[in-house]
């Protein structure tokens, strides 16, 4: 009889509710912040674009507000790696505005340059590529927790989730 084979998948999602709580909570300090009193701070959540763009008076102003909405996502147990900045520029009335890309998948080149350090890590483990997610199969469950641990240790673009055990 063959031994029974074990998988989880590695993915990027995020708990958009979460997400969604970490941005009202940055908006309500934001309204309440003396240092923001009289300038405009505008926190903008798209779903649809899944963009989130920041908007403030001058670059020292949007950093603050970046560092207020990655704090909020920190305390809600999400990683900064779900903002991708695009870039700051000029905004009307004078204003500077950061839009950030929502990262909630995994980019096929990050994908295969994780399937590639699964591999060099010499363990009895498989790793596809589908679709929006990476299956890591074995024989052994200590395998697949050394790959787990691996992985996590290093540094990725996206908000990697290890889920689907079996």
């Amino acid at each position: 009889m063959a031994a029974k084979e074990h998988s989880f998948d590695i993915s990027a999602k995020i708990d958009m509710q979460a997400f969604k709580d970490a941005i009202v909570q940055a908006e309500r300090e934001v309204a309440t912040r003396y240092d923001f009193k009289g300038l405009t701070a505008d926190i903008d959540y798209s779903e649809k674009a899944k963009t989130l763009t920041l908007v403030s008076a001058s670059d020292n102003k949007l950093e603050a507000l970046e560092d207020i909405v990655i704090g909020k996502l920190l305390k809600r147990g999400l990683t900064s790696n779900v903002l991708d900045k695009q870039g700051v520029e000029d905004s009307s009335g004078g204003n500077r505005k950061t839009v950030f890309k929502v990262v909630d998948y995994i980019e096929a080149k990050e994908a295969k340059k994780i399937a590639a350090e699964i591999k060099n890590l010499k363990l009895k483990v498989t790793a596809q590529i589908e679709g929006d997610h990476i299956r890591v199969k074995g024989k052994q469950l200590d395998d697949l927790q050394k790959v787990i641990r691996a992985i996590r240790g290093m540094e990725w673009d996206a908000p990697l989730v290890f889920e689907n055990m079996r």
